[in-house]
């Protein structure tokens, strides 16, 4: 089974949280049991989050050899410059070495994205814009060490695709069902099964080990 799911700013990537209060976790989405994260999502980011009960599928998925590329959208304060986005496509040196050549470019603020909860601040003296980002590794809150690196620094990140999978209309909160890639073999890496919107379950208990 591989799961897409549309996280919400504000929710941590797992189904139980150790602090008081807790936080917002996956719990509240009324996933199937037994399904885990392949590839986490920062709490202050938003959108395409996979998970699977399958730990091939898991390991593939999250293996940096697979090399999917993942799509953002960043919101970021300031003006975009063709010098930026030709630094950010052409890589930039972070604190933990250069990072890959990426896909960058300036793009209108997209109509179809939700209202974030909360609000992103604004400064009315600082201009502001929308990149579209596309990267093919995945380090600790790249891309916003990214866009902070060439003097834009992220307001709102919204990650929408990563390799064939997209959000595709997903609400926040909502998840749905989709093919898992073929295996090296040729065979499918689990059974296809129809597409569900996301219904409101029972707390996700995870299987203890």
């Amino acid at each position: 089974m591989l799961i897409a799911l549309n996280k919400p700013y504000g929710v941590h990537c797992k189904f139980t949280d150790d602090q008081a209060p807790p936080r917002p976790t996956l719990a509240a989405f009324g996933l199937p049991p037994r399904v885990y994260v392949a590839g986490r999502l920062d709490h202050d980011s938003e959108g395409l989050l996979l998970l699977t009960d399958d730990g091939l599928l898991n390991q593939r998925l999250t293996d940096p050899r697979w090399k999917a590329p993942k799509t953002y959208l960043a919101q970021v304060e300031g003006t975009i410059t063709e010098d930026a986005l030709a630094r950010l496509r052409g890589g930039v040196t972070l604190n933990d070495g250069p990072t890959l050549p990426a896909g960058a470019r300036a793009i209108e603020p997209p109509a179809w994205l939700w209202p974030r909860d909360p609000p992103i601040r604004f400064r009315k003296t600082v201009p502001d814009g929308w990149i579209e980002l596309v990267l093919r590794e995945g380090r600790n809150r790249q891309v916003r060490r990214m866009t902070a690196a060439v003097g834009l620094p992220t307001l709102r990140l919204v990650r929408v695709a990563i390799g064939p999978y997209a959000l595709d209309g997903l609400a926040p909160g909502a998840w749905r069902e989709v093919a898992a890639p073929a295996r090296p073999d040729g065979d499918a890496a689990g059974p296809r099964r129809s597409h569900r919107p996301h219904r409101p379950g029972p707390p996700h208990r995870p299987r203890r080990r």
